[in-house]
């Protein structure tokens, strides 16, 4: 079994305690963390070399964010950023030395129109274009900035009303792909999805395993990248491919919303 739903840790959340510090907690994490990955990885014939480890970071402070990338450094691991609400956007400029060092910054979130300008002038990777008028609006900000926006096509492999993207259909993603291809402001980097919701592994493995089908079918070069797998279920992503898996309780712990 490979699923993980979750980690019962002797930590806190915030703060500081007779038992340790937050960064500790988050080392003792991190530590927990890397040989699952490491291991999902060797069972695919891949290194460290071949994933990117993305931080989501909602609700989570400068200060935590800036802890946790230090923290993977110290163990030779990159890391990027990735937020999931434009509200969260205005933490980073306490950052701004993070970003000009390497740590990319990503998008995650579901696009609204009116927040298509701020989405873009932050993130290096839309991971969420999940429709026509969101691939429309990132555009033409994009090309209002004089800026290429590097972006990945979201693709509802579950099924699930709950969740945005495309249908998983080769022809619907060809024609997305045309478009991007043929824009100025767009480079169209690779696909996303979220497993589905469930506790079978059977089926999270399938949703995840059509991404990287579909990806395959599409047989563009410059469209390598998969963006799939989260905390729980980061292992069965890994084992099927996936390039970029994003960790958010699986480092940090659970999330604090008193705030």
């Amino acid at each position: 079994m490979t699923v993980v739903w979750g980690h019962q840790s002797r930590w806190p959340v915030h703060g500081a305690t007779a038992k340790g510090t937050r960064k500790d907690m988050m080392s003792e994490k991190i530590d927990e963390l890397l040989p699952r990955i490491e291991a999902a990885l060797a069972r695919g014939g891949r290194s460290m070399d071949d994933l990117l480890i993305l931080l989501a970071t909602k609700t989570r402070t400068a200060q935590e964010i800036r802890e946790a990338v230090e923290l993977f450094e110290k163990r030779g691991v990159k890391v990027d950023v990735g937020e999931n609400r434009q509200q969260e956007f205005a933490k980073h400029a306490e950052l701004e030395d993070l970003h000009e060092a390497g740590v990319m910054r990503h998008y995650i979130g579901t696009i609204q129109s009116n927040k298509a300008r701020d989405i873009s002038r932050f993130a290096d990777l839309v991971h969420s274009i999940d429709r026509e008028s969101a691939l429309t609006s990132i555009e033409k900000r994009a090309a209002n900035d004089g800026k290429v926006q590097r972006v990945l096509i979201q693709v509802n492999t579950s099924g699930e009303e709950s969740k945005g993207g495309y249908e998983p259909d080769l022809g619907v993603l060809r024609e997305v792909a045309e478009r991007c291809a043929e824009s100025d402001s767009l480079a169209l980097e690779g696909l996303m999805t979220i497993g589905t919701n469930t506790d079978d592994e059977v089926e999270i493995r399938r949703s995840l395993r059509q991404l990287r089908e579909l990806r395959d079918g599409l047989g563009i070069e410059a469209v390598k990248e998969l963006s799939m797998g989260m905390s729980n279920d980061l292992e069965i992503a890994i084992e099927e491919g996936a390039t970029i898996v994003r960790v958010g309780s699986a480092v940090f712990g659970p999330r604090d919303y008193s705030h």
